[in-house]
């Protein structure tokens, strides 16, 4: 795609006889919010870093605006917000900016400037001389996100933006977030919480074992793997109990622990039994992103890293 913000032709990496990244191919359009989501070990930090130049790739082709990823002409047009918390406590929110926009040669003039204007959109008017220290979580995800943009960049990569934050804070951001798509701005963003995934993304991969599972937007992603109604049950004695209370209806089962999942087009007459079944607790909902996620990586727990 010859104005794609990111193309990834081929992009393997190897770790001695592994292969943690095993040959993807993706585009990115500018001007979107894209999600590269999966589990912990399926590679998705992998591929960030060989994104940022960061890591090596192994083999494949890796382009950044149209230039390979080794480049550094184009990591002045990238931002980068980290998981991990990495501000200076030591320093006011201004001068935590300013030593920032220094590393990309940004005059002290328009530093200021910028600063003022990012004060403004990460909602921190007032708190400028401020130690970091003494702002909240949610301020200092607002202050990190502010730092990724002081070099105006076109290509904003988050990872786990809101991780940690209570709801207000993270619906804050979010709207930031899509405030900057409107400016024109492509973010990459890496996620865990599927609802964030499905506020922000405007397409998305999930990545397992190196490998691409699916692409699309996540409306379309949840009509075309997941049957669109669920019902989620506690209560049930066990697998026999729950194929008896399914019985004769065109449903899915799936379970874990002592919760079993109900998938199928119409719940209406699996909810009418379990209204008769006092002992049971029950929610019926559409399909989420979530249920998309595990039914194509699964519900076993996955170690860091």
């Amino acid at each position: 795609m010859s104005d794609a913000v990111v193309t990834a032709s081929g992009v393997r990496k190897r770790f001695g006889d592994r292969d943690v990244i095993c040959g993807v191919d993706f585009d990115i359009r500018p001007g979107i919010c894209f999600g590269i989501l999966g589990p912990n070990g399926a590679g998705k930090t992998t591929l960030m870093r060989m994104l940022l130049g960061l890591s090596p790739i192994s083999s494949g082709e890796y382009m950044l605006f149209g230039q390979p990823v080794s480049s550094h002409a184009v990591h002045s047009r990238v931002g980068v917000v980290p998981q991990q918390d990495n501000l200076d406590p030591d320093f006011s929110v201004r001068l935590n900016l300013k030593v920032y926009a220094g590393y990309f040669g940004v005059s002290a003039a328009m530093a200021e400037s910028r600063i003022d204007e990012l004060l403004e959109f990460s909602a921190l008017t007032g708190r400028g001389h401020d130690q970091v220290s003494s702002l909240s979580g949610g301020m200092r995800r607002r202050l990190m996100v502010a730092r990724a943009l002081i070099n105006n960049p076109d290509l904003i990569v988050l990872d786990e933006p809101s991780t940690g934050l209570d709801p207000q804070a993270r619906h804050l951001i979010w709207q930031r977030l899509r405030s900057l798509k409107k400016q024109g701005k492509t973010l990459i963003l890496t996620t865990h919480y599927m609802e964030e995934a499905a506020e922000l993304c405007d397409e998305l991969i999930i990545l397992d074992h190196g490998h691409i599972l699916t692409r699309g937007t996540p409306r379309n992603l949840i009509a075309e793997h997941v049957e669109p109604e669920v019902v989620a049950i506690r209560g049930l004695a066990d697998e026999t109990d729950a194929t008896s209370l399914c019985a004769g209806l065109d449903l899915r089962l799936d379970h874990v622990g002592d919760t079993w999942f109900c998938y199928g087009h119409d719940a209406r007459p699996l909810v009418a039994r379990c209204i008769e079944r006092p002992e049971l607790t029950f929610i019926h909902r559409p399909a989420s992103l979530e249920d998309l996620f595990l039914k194509l990586t699964g519900r076993d727990m996955r170690d860091e890293g």
